[in-house]
Order: C-alpha cells, then structure tokens, then sequence
C-alpha cells in the first residue's frame, strides 16, 4: 500500500486576510477499495445532487426498518457520471436477496480521501478544494465523487464525512 499524505491550507476570508483558514489532508491512496452499498439511484435534475440524494434516503430508510436489515449505520452517497446519484447504506449481509433495494459496488484501485469535520453545508467547498489539489499534484480526478457520513451528532463542528475521489 502506498499512501501519500498532502497538505494544502486554504484561505477562507477575504483576500489578504489570514486569520480565517482551513487545513487540508489529501491522503491519496492506491490499495484497493471495495464499496458494497445497497439503496437507490436517481437523477439530479437541474444538478440538484442533495435534494436528489435526500429523497432517496427517504425511500432507504422505511425498506430498512421494514425488512429488518442491519446495517453498518453509516449514509453514504455516491456522484457518478450524467447526474446520476446512488444513496445507500452498507448491509451487515450485503447479499440478501428481496430487500427491494438496488446493490451497487464500488471498486477504487486508486483515489483521494479527506475526512471533513463540520457542518455538511461545508462539503461542496471541501469536495471542490480537494479536486483542485488532487490537479496541482499533477493527477486527475475523477468519477465516482463519495460523501460517508460519520454518525450524527446535534453539535455540526463535530459532524464527520469521508470524502473520496476517483483518480484516473
């Protein structure tokens, strides 16, 4: 396994000032990884990603608790190519066959990870920085774009996503 660890700080205040920054650490990896997640796709219309993403949890959850099916408790939504979006969880047993859910495997042999913490409105930002310094290493980055969700917590400084990024 080879890991590359790579920080970048950002500016998040006005041009010139440097009291308000960010840090980032890109890790980039290249063992693979294997994504077993069963829930719903859909199509972002008018790029509306998260309303897309939202409303198929909305359809996960009740198929869940209905059936039963454990689960690792973690949300986890994936961007792929033409809008398309997949918003699922990860099953104690992947292979169960009449959940009514859809199954979707994911295998990355090399991509871009960060671990946000903070309010979800932050993740577009994050997700955008991350693809501009995965350019500036001279990689590309690409499709599918992950957000895993950490648990829940009722303080959004402490909110937890992983965020992933296919490197072409």
């Amino acid at each position: 396994m080879f890991l590359l660890f790579y920080t970048a700080t950002f500016e998040t205040g006005l041009p010139g000032q440097y009291e308000n920054f960010t840090k980032m650490e890109i890790e980039i990896i290249t063992e693979q990884l294997e994504l077993d997640v069963s829930g719903f796709s859909g199509i972002a219309q008018n790029k509306n990603y998260a309303g897309t993403a939202f409303a198929l949890m909305d359809k996960i959850w009740p198929v869940i608790k209905s059936k039963n099916l454990k689960h690792k408790g973690l949300n986890i939504w994936i961007y792929e190519q033409r809008e398309k979006v997949f918003a699922g969880v990860q099953l104690e047993d992947p292979a169960l066959t009449g959940t009514g859910l859809e199954r979707k495997i994911i295998l990355l042999s090399k991509y871009a990870r960060y671990k946000h913490i903070g309010p979800y409105s932050g993740l577009k930002q994050a997700g955008d920085n991350m693809r501009n310094e995965i350019y500036k290493l001279g990689l590309n980055p690409g499709l599918p774009y992950i957000e895993i969700y950490g648990h829940w917590t009722n303080d959004e400084s402490k909110l937890e996503t992983a965020l992933l990024i296919a490197i072409a």
